[in-house]
């Protein structure tokens, strides 16, 4: 036996109009092109610097943290999830405006 087939329904006033536009896509795509920029850095940024970039990315990617801590012998991962936390209730667009400065100031 096969299960019955569903049909969507969308209200008439929905069919055949352009969706529209998240107003956080051109944040979006600024702060993912920011991403790649980063890679093209002559130099490497100090630790500092690489754990902001690395809490600002997640915040703006991810949101808040959800993740349990890491192992007491973990210092890298624990530097990180530490960085991250910090950024606990920075919304996700503040964060991503963030990374963007930052990156951009790290390429003048």
């Amino acid at each position: 036996l096969t299960p019955p087939r569903t049909r969507a329904i969308y209200p008439v006033s929905l069919v055949n109009k352009p969706c529209p536009i998240h107003p956080m896509t051109d944040l979006r795509r600024e702060f993912e092109q920011a991403a790649k920029d980063i890679q093209q850095l002559a130099t490497r940024p100090d630790n500092d610097t690489l754990l902001k970039l690395y809490a600002l990315y997640k915040q703006g990617s991810e949101g808040d943290l959800r993740r349990t801590q890491p192992g007491f012998f973990d210092f890298v991962g624990t530097a990180k999830h530490e960085a991250w936390a910090q950024l606990n209730s920075v919304p996700e667009e503040e964060a991503m405006r963030r990374y963007i400065a930052l990156v951009h100031q790290l390429l003048a």
